[in-house]
Formats: structure tokens, sequence, C-alpha cells
């Protein structure tokens, strides 16, 4: 860790340190950051009415999130607010280390995130942010939340609540709820309509194409492209990779979806069909080993596999590596593994999630709308804590309403309104053919 005496004293991040990769990239990091701030409307808002009206005063907020453009404007936006803020990753590769370096010298905010981090190293800067003392968390996978669950449980008795971006996050969650062992409320952002409709759909299905032709420089248009998971997430993915051409092969375990991906126009297949296929493979499930060892030695000799999860589990390399001869770094985030049977598979930033491994994740005007959601969860929270059980919430329907309302506003967007007729129709049953 660098030493607190390194950066201005006056700075909450001189107090509590901080450890980026370097300082004198936050010129850099501040040009990227105002970039991002333009197509955040929604945010610059609240952060215009947190500023008067300080609702977090007082407040300590640890956060563990990809540390982006769009990460930045939401640690000013709860800081304008009043909350004391530390941030640190949430992944080891999602880091943008001017991003970092920018929070900690122009923002003041303590930051522990390095890009390409080993995971001792993950743990101790989520250990490094956790040592704030928070009332709140803000988490994207829920490993905050389960550090302090299980590492740091003397520091339980001060937490009010916390929220949750992702869908695996959310999974571990309500699993801990329901094993009844989480100690504190959980608003689960990810299941607001104006985060999940929107961010996960198009964000993820964008950011994970561009992470791909980031890594490989390959033509989607005539490749076979196979999705792992047709939820919000890989509908977007698979959408975005047929614009570009691809044919589409969804793998799915869920009956409902699958239909939904075949009447969508998609082909639906197990994934022991699909891989001797695909040109390009990417799983967007949350689960664990959804490729398996069977599968890498069933694929093409030269296919490519990356994932779109929250984490790397989704692709079983352990099993990859049991049926290794050789592996060699081919290209910047692309890992070649020469298999017992002569074929080569080409996995892409580690496994891990590829949309911030090899690019830069989602485009900041949808994240405008799920930073929003965190930033009045947190206010919520502040309001609210007392009345909550130890179990995962959704922010109330009303704030999900607004942030769309708000985020019309903002794109020169209006919409009708009820009338009065309609509204007492609406209400009736009287009224028939």
């Amino acid at each position: 860790m660098q030493e607190a005496a390194s950066i201005l004293a006056t700075d909450s991040a001189a107090l509590l340190g901080y450890d980026v990769k370097d300082l004198a990239l936050a010129d850099q990091g501040r040009l990227r950051v105002e970039w991002a701030r333009h197509d955040m409307p929604v945010l610059r808002g609240i952060a215009e009415r947190f500023q008067l009206e300080k609702p977090l005063q007082g407040i300590r907020l640890a956060a563990c999130l990809h540390v982006t453009t769009e990460t930045a404007v939401l640690m000013s936006t709860l800081k304008a607010g009043g909350a004391q803020v530390t941030l640190c990753a949430s992944n080891p590769l999602s880091t943008q280390d001017d991003v970092a370096a920018y929070l900690v010298k122009y923002e003041g905010i303590p930051t522990f995130a390095i890009k390409g981090e080993d995971n001792d190293t993950y743990y101790q800067h989520i250990q490094a942010a956790l040592d704030l003392k928070p009332h709140i968390t803000m988490d994207d996978g829920a490993d905050l939340v389960f550090t302090l669950h299980t590492t740091r449980q003397e520091l339980l008795e001060h937490v009010w609540g916390g929220t949750e971006e992702t869908t695996t996050g959310v999974i571990r969650l309500k699993a801990m709820a329901a094993q009844g062992v989480l100690r504190y409320p959980v608003i689960a952002v990810n299941d607001s309509q104006t985060k999940y409709l929107f961010d996960n759909r198009y964000g993820t299905g964008q950011s994970t194409v561009d992470g791909i032709l980031r890594a490989t420089n390959r033509l989607l248009a005539g490749s076979v492209v196979v999705v792992a998971g047709y939820g919000w997430c890989g509908r977007g993915f698979a959408m975005r990779a047929r614009g570009a051409g691809a044919r589409v092969i969804v793998t799915e375990v869920d009956a409902l979806k699958g239909l939904e991906a075949i009447m969508d126009g998609f082909q639906v297949m197990p994934m022991a069909e699909a891989v001797p296929q695909g040109d390009i493979f990417c799983t967007l499930t949350g689960d664990i080993n959804v490729i398996r060892q069977e599968h890498f030695l069933a694929m093409k000799d030269g296919a490519i596999a990356c994932n779109s999860g929250h984490f790397n589990v989704e692709l079983d390399l352990p099993g990859l590596e049991a049926v290794t001869v050789k592996r060699r770094q081919i290209r910047e985030f692309v890992e070649e593994f020469t298999l017992s049977n002569g074929k080569r598979v080409n996995i892409l930033g580690e496994g891990r999630l590829i949309n911030l491994a090899a690019a830069e994740g989602h485009p900041s005007v949808v994240m405008d709308m799920s930073f929003a959601n965190q930033s009045l969860a947190a206010e919520y929270i502040s309001k609210n804590y007392q009345n909550f059980d130890k179990k995962v919430y959704m922010l109330p329907a009303d704030l999900d309403m607004e942030i769309a309302r708000l985020k019309l506003d903002s794109m020169g967007v209006a919409i009708d309104t009820l009338t009065e007729e309609q509204i007492k129709y609406l209400a009736s049953f009287e009224m028939g053919t």
C-alpha cells in the first residue's frame, strides 16, 4: 500500500490510504471521466440535488465496484451528498488505472484497485475498503458483503444496509437470506427495471461485442457465435452478434427462455451439440462450469471462448488446464491452449468478464440509469434502514419510474399522460363490451 503521507494530508484519501498503479495517470483519467459525465445527465441532476440537500451527510459508504469512468461519476455523486466514500475493485481485471488515480488525486476518495492485481491483492483491497467501518455497502458481485460476513464480522454492527448491482451478486445474497445468514438488508439494484432492461441488455450486449473485437480483431459476420444463457445479458449479446452478421446459437437450461430464443429467431440446442459448430463462445449465465472440459475437447481448432458473467467460474478453466499440453499468450487478453488432442482453444481475458477485461465496460449513457439507482438506493437506505428486515429488497417502483422519467427528459422525449376518464376506466370493472 502507498503511504498516507504521499497525498495531500487534507484529503480523506490521505487519512485512509490508497493503492493505485500510478498517480501520474490522474490527468488522463480526469479527461475520460469528464467525457463519461457528459452522457450521464440523470446522475448529474442527482448530484446537483445531493450537493444542496446533503442526504448522506456523515454516512460512511464502502463500495466494491468496477473502477471505471462511470463509477467515478457515481463516487463523486455520493461524495456530493455528504458521504465519506471508499472504493475497491470488484474484479481483478476491470480497473481503469487512470480512473483510480483520478479518484485519489482529484476527488480525494481512498481507492484500492490496480488492473491485473492478483487474487491476494484483490482481497487485501476489499479489506482496506472495509477499514472505513461502513454504514452502507455498495457491491458488484457480493464479495464485499461476503467478506464482511466471514473475516470482518466485527464491523457488521455498524452496517445499516447495502446495495447489489449484479445478477450474480443478487443470487448469492438471496441464498444467504434464504439460509438465514444475511446480517443486514440489501437492495437488489440489479432487479430495478431501469437497470436490467437497459444495462444488462443494451450495455452488456454492446460492451461484450466490443471486448471480443478488441481482444481478437475477428470478423463476426459469417462466424458462428454460441451464447450460453438467454437472460437479459444473453439476449443483448445475441441481438448484437446477429446484428453484426453472426449466426447465433443459444444454449439454455430454462425451457421458457429457450422458447423465447427460438421465437426471437435463434437456433437453440444443448452445449454438447453447439461446440463442434461454434467459432466464438460466450457465457452469460451466472452459474459454474457452463463450458466444461468435454466441451473444450470437442471444439474446432482455434475456437475462442470467453465469459461476460461476473465471475470466471463459468468456464471450467481447471478442467481445460488438465487436458492442456502447451499454453502461450498469443495476443493481449488472448491465451492459446493446445490440448491433448492437438486442437487449440483461445481463452479471452483469463475467463473474466470480457467487456471490462479487454474493453471499457458499458457506455456511459446506459450506466447513467444504473448508477442513478445506486445513488437513490443509498439515500433510501439512509432514511429507512430501521424499518428493514435482514433480507433482499427491490428499490421502490416509484423511484424506478422516476429514473425512467428523468432519462426521457434528458433525451428530450415526452410521453402522454392518462386523462381522468382513462384513470377511472383502469380502476373500474363495470364497463365491458
